[in-house]
């Protein structure tokens, strides 16, 4: 009420501020259609002035985070999808464009010719052959249970034959292109000559070594001019570098005693007022309870019943030593394990091995677990005993029968099992009946066990590494932050913001109080992961939101790892897409580039003279020598691999002084005395086939070139 007393207070200043924003509104008309505009509302891109529908983008989305079972991130599936669309629309659109079609008939030949279609035994008929008729009547009975409910299995299907529709217009395009890249015996003729002539030549190389660093410093605008006058190579995108401090949500050291405290109420028996009884009762403690399980519910432990055997290299030593040294019934605790405070009370100690391997005879009856047999209880158990008289003394008769009845992965493999660890044996995943008698009795027994898949006749194959173990019942508190102590940390996240607001540097303010500052650079728009953060895409979304500052910050709610926490972040740097990106990574590819051009520089202005002597003298180098080089393998002594110079080599006039030339290590400047003409062949067909294979192997670098070549919006990042 208090709240819609204030608005009728202030009715006419609302109306006056909604009134100019109308006002504005109507003034500028582009405004409407910009806000109206089926292109900013119903689109995730375009691709060849195509329009990418945002809802059936998002279906897909959904969809791929379904089929890779929660393993994808939200942005690695819309990644993953926008990929995808980028293909096949590219590849749609140049097959329109060749006047090819892929259609049904195509999808469906290609669809029944996979060997799980033809192999599948829904799909073949009395003669064991496949028939297509019953491949149809699977897809119509797929296609009306999705219209009565289960529309997962269909949407599945229909991504399977879409994903062949894709590989068909690849496939399809790929074999067009491959069948017009070619050579001729002519060009075979030239590869061959190009690649068997040997070169001999003497030349004057100067390392770029011989320069010092120091005399060819690379400036901010020389890096600028190279990354703008080769921006194909790097396509800038627009980044966000952050700093950030992490508040982590994690308990005091007053919170832990706490806990320890609490937890060390359940030990003994206590004395508590029934709301139900209306007069005081006592509340048996561990030390004294049986029904443990009911024990730690009714008590609220914050870990349930552990059934499990412990050896004491499952606990830290100081805890291990007490607990091996305590009796049966004893009480071990309050101690520190894994983030819980626990009191556990020693209800067995044995000796069983680590690992065991053994074998079984399943007999089901009706109502056992993933049976379908049609016996009763009491059959079954008669069955299972006549077995065990007939296999018990006999190995190779008790192979015969497992091998005859079971119906589980045991069947061919004589009931063989194979290994269980102790671990597994005891969890929940694993059917308890089976580990006691496995693990509790030795080598060699052999009988009949009830469990809740039915009767079996257990075989104790072999057993490894006896040794002492405990199994505890452990009542557990979490140790967790208080409230008192998650409102101080807030605190701390939300002053140290404030304080942003005042200009002062994020680092002066962390240094104040011992914060750690973190950096992360370069982020994109797509990008989800901060390093000591995981996938934080909100922090990422929020610093490329429109007209977002250099200097802007906010504290954001974060979980990493799974434990809450605060993040105060601010834009430390911002680039826009036709700007510059200096990454580390952009400067570790040009700067070597840019620096031997530098030096290259430098070393022509002493390479002066009208012969290789002269200019050698006044390099201050010798004359050497190069023999036997070839196009294929263009390798200098003691220099290394240089193409670019061999190749010089291949077409300068013999007995001529060269210009200088730039190579991969040095600067040259060379005399070519001959070159060996390789002898003529009567054909070079092998040499155009050469060629071609080498053309057809590149067909992978087709799609690059066709995206490279696309007309691309991309507004994902608008939505994710």
């Amino acid at each position: 009420m208090a709240i819609l007393s204030k608005i009728r207070d202030r009715s006419m200043f609302l109306i006056l501020i909604v009134g100019l924003a109308l006002f504005a509104f109507v003034l500028d008309p582009s405004s409407i259609q910009s806000f109206f505009s089926s292109n900013k509302v119903n689109s995730i891109g375009q691709i060849n002035g195509e329009e990418i529908d945002r809802e059936a983008f998002a279906l897909e989305v959904e969809n791929y985070k379904t089929q890779s079972g929660g393993r994808a991130s939200q942005m690695q599936a819309v990644n993953a999808v926008w990929s995808t669309t980028l293909g096949e629309k590219i590849f749609e659109s140049q097959l329109k464009a060749a006047g090819i079609v892929i259609g049904e008939k195509d999808i469906w030949n290609s669809l029944i010719a996979l060997p799980e279609i033809q192999n599948s035994p829904l799909f073949k008929n009395e003669a064991n052959l496949f028939d297509e008729e019953k491949l149809k009547e699977y897809i119509s009975n797929l296609k009306d249970e999705a219209e009565v409910g289960d529309k997962q299995i269909w949407a599945n299907w229909l991504a399977t034959e879409k994903e062949i529709k894709r590989n068909l217009e690849r496939q399809t395009y790929t074999n067009l292109v491959s069948a017009g890249l070619g050579a001729s015996l002519k060009e075979g003729e030239r590869d061959y000559i190009f690649s068997s002539t040997k070169i001999n030549a003497d030349y004057v190389f100067v390392p770029y070594s011989s320069v010092s660093d120091s005399l060819a410093k690379i400036s901010k605008k020389e890096i600028q001019k190279y990354i703008e006058g080769n921006s194909k190579k790097f396509k800038p995108e627009a980044t966000r570098s952050l700093q950030y401090v992490i508040f982590n949500i994690a308990p005091s050291e007053k919170d832990e005693l706490e806990v320890k405290k609490e937890v060390s109420i359940f030990i003994n028996d206590r004395e508590e007022y029934s709301n139900a009884a209306k007069t005081t009762i006592s509340v048996p403690g561990l030390k004294n309870a049986t029904a443990y399980e009911a024990f730690l519910n009714d008590n609220k432990s914050d870990l349930g019943i552990d059934n499990g055997y412990k050896s004491k290299n499952n606990f830290s030593p100081s805890v291990a030593d007490v607990i091996f040294n305590t009796a049966t019934g004893d009480v071990v605790g309050p101690y520190k394990d894994n983030g819980f405070y626990k009191v556990s009370k020693v209800v067995e100690i044995t000796q069983i091995p680590d690992s065991v391997k053994s074998s079984h005879i399943l007999v089901p009856y009706s109502g056992a677990v993933r049976s379908t047999s049609l016996k009763t209880k009491e059959a079954a158990k008669f069955t299972a005993d006549s077995i065990f008289a007939i296999v018990k003394n006999n190995k190779e008769k008790y192979a015969e029968v497992a091998n005859e009845i079971n119906t589980d992965g045991t069947k061919g493999v004589g009931g063989d099992i194979g290994w269980v660890v102790r671990d597994q044996a005891f969890s929940a995943s694993f059917d308890k009946d089976f580990a006691n008698f496995i693990y509790k009795n030795n080598t060699g027994s052999i009988n009949v066990v009830e469990t809740a898949f039915g009767f079996h006749v257990i075989r104790i194959d072999e057993q490894k590494k006896k040794d002492n173990v405990v199994k505890l019942v452990s009542f557990a508190r979490a140790i967790e932050a208080s409230e008192e102590t998650e409102n101080i940390i807030f605190e701390n996240a939300e002053t140290l913001a404030s304080k942003l607001t005042d200009g002062k540097s994020i680092s002066a303010l962390a240094q104040e109080k011992g914060y750690e500052v973190l950096s992360a650079l370069n982020l994109k728009a797509l990008d989800e992961a901060i390093p000591s953060l995981n996938n934080q895409r909100q922090i990422v979304t929020w610093s490329f939101e429109q007209d977002r500052k250099v200097g802007d910050f906010k504290r954001f709610d974060v979980e990493i790892n799974g434990k809450r926490g605060y993040v105060v972040a601010i834009v430390s740097g911002k680039t826009e897409k036709d700007g510059i990106v200096l990454s580390v990574d952009v400067l570790e590819k040009i700067r070597p580039e840019l620096i031997n051009k530098k030096k290259a520089k430098l070393i022509k202005e002493k390479m002066k003279g009208a012969t290789l002597e002269e200019i050698a003298k006044n390099s201050k180098v010798t004359v050497a020598t190069a023999q036997d080089l070839s196009l294929t393998n263009p390798l200098i002594a003691a220099i290394g691999m240089e193409p670019g110079v061999v190749g010089g080599m291949s077409t300068i006039k013999i007995g001529k002084v060269s210009s200088v030339i730039e190579g991969e290590t040095g600067v040259f400047v060379m005399v070519v005395k001959d070159r060996k003409l390789p002898i003529k062949l009567d054909n070079y067909e092998n040499y155009r086939k050469k060629i071609n294979q080498n053309l057809k192997s590149r067909s992978y670098q087709l799609f690059q070139v066709l995206e490279d070549a696309a007309d691309v919006k991309d507004f994902r990042s608008t939505y994710y």
